[in-house]
Order: structure tokens, then C-alpha cells, then sequence
């Protein structure tokens, strides 16, 4: 769907491609090999659009992943170098086209344990006590399964850690009970509550538009 640009095109080409297609930035390949990305950015800072894509220097040059790499390693780059697009190559390091954020937003809105229904927990504790099997086995004990986790470092505390839990319960009081009997502080919890029609066509709407 996006389209790569070659050295040898112009300024003028690439900004032109950029408002057709509502991006800032494309990727830019040469003999079927992926140079990096240039940004509407720079073009307009330099205001001379009859240069060629060559003249002026790429950004993203190791913002790519593999064909057969999970979307949480373009999730990765896309978090560390800031750019909107994520080249694929093929073993032989040959350009197959881009992922954009929100091909990535899709993915993950698309995936199990978004669309599950369920209840958010968000625990603090430290890193050294940190047990998924332990975890799991105190929420399975509650007729619940995690649904997915995700570990995020406390930016206060290096010893600490955050860890993010979607369970499949809408109701997690149960699941709350047994972690704190167990001594694990809960710092936050989001109970979801059954949602009316509209909300779900509103819903509905949303991923109907991720999908465009």
C-alpha cells in the first residue's frame, strides 16, 4: 500500500507521494535493496523540491525487520527510533515493503487478548520476587487465566518492576482477594462493565476504520 521511492527520484515526487498517501516519511530502495527513510521533513526544511531523494540524507537506515521477526520487534523500533515505518526485508536482505504504526495498532487491536473481554491489573513489585508461574497459578486458583502480561521497568526504582496482567474475568474480586492474601501490592484495576450497544457499534466502527 506504500509505495517505495528510488534515489534518482525528486523531492517534489516523494512530497507529492506523501500527501496522497497521508504519511511523512517513505522508504527509499535502490536494485531492490533498502536505503532507509526520508521524511517530508527534511524536504520542506531544505524548500527546494526539485532535488532528487538521493541529496539529502535518510533516516531509519536499521529500522527494518525480517519477514519471519514477531510485530512486537516492530513495535521495538518503532518505540526507539521514532519513525511511523518499518521496512521488511527477506533473508537475502531484499526490500518487501513497510509496516506503519497503524498497520501495528491493527495487529494488536486485532489479537486475542484485546478482544476478550476482562479486567486490567497493574501490580508493583520487585524484580526479584517477579514469578509468572507463581502469578498464574494464584489467578487460575480463581477459575481465571491470564490472558496476556506485559513488564515494564519503574522508572523510580530500578529494583521494582510494573507488571500489566489482562485476566478473563470482568469481575476480578476474587482475583484481587488472592493476590493481596498473598502479599502482592496492586496499584491499579480496571473492571471492564458490559457495554451498551452503541458503545459496541462505536467499537465496531473503530476497527472498521483500522482496517481502511
Amino acid at each position: 500500500m506504500i509505495p517505495p521511492l528510488k534515489k534518482g527520484d525528486s523531492a517534489k515526487k516523494a512530497t507529492a507521494w506523501m500527501e496522497e498517501l497521508r504519511v511523512n516519511q517513505l522508504p527509499v530502495i535502490e536494485d531492490g535493496l533498502y536505503h532507509g527513510l526520508i521524511s517530508e521533513e527534511v524536504i520542506l526544511e531544505d524548500n527546494d523540491d526539485s532535488k532528487l531523494v538521493s541529496e539529502y540524507k535518510l533516516q531509519g537506515v536499521d529500522c527494518h525487520v525480517f519477514e519471519n521477526q514477531h510485530f512486537y520487534d516492530v513495535l521495538k523500533i518503532v518505540s526507539d527510533h521514532g519513525v511511523q515505518l518499518v521496512a521488511v526485508l527477506d533473508e537475502e536482505k531484499h526490500f518487501l515493503g513497510v509496516i506503519s504504526i497503524k498497520d501495528t495498532v491493527t495487529a494488536v487491536a486485532q489479537s486475542a487478548a484485546v478482544q476478550s473481554p476482562g479486567g486490567i491489573l497493574i501490580l508493583s513489585l520487585k524484580q526479584i520476587d517477579y514469578s509468572l508461574a507463581e502469578i498464574s497459578r494464584l489467578v487460575e486458583s480463581n477459575d481465571a487465566k491470564i490472558l496476556s502480561c506485559i513488564v515494564n521497568n519503574d522508572v523510580y526504582d530500578a529494583n521494582m518492576i510494573k507488571l500489566t496482567l489482562k485476566i478473563n474475568k470482568t469481575d476480578l474480586t476474587a482475583v484481587i482477594a488472592t493476590l493481596e492474601r498473598f502479599e502482592y501490592r496492586i496499584i491499579a484495576k480496571f473492571e471492564e462493565s458490559p457495554m451498551e450497544t452503541s458503545e459496541k457499534e462505536r467499537l465496531d466502527i473503530l476497527f472498521k476504520y483500522l482496517d481502511i
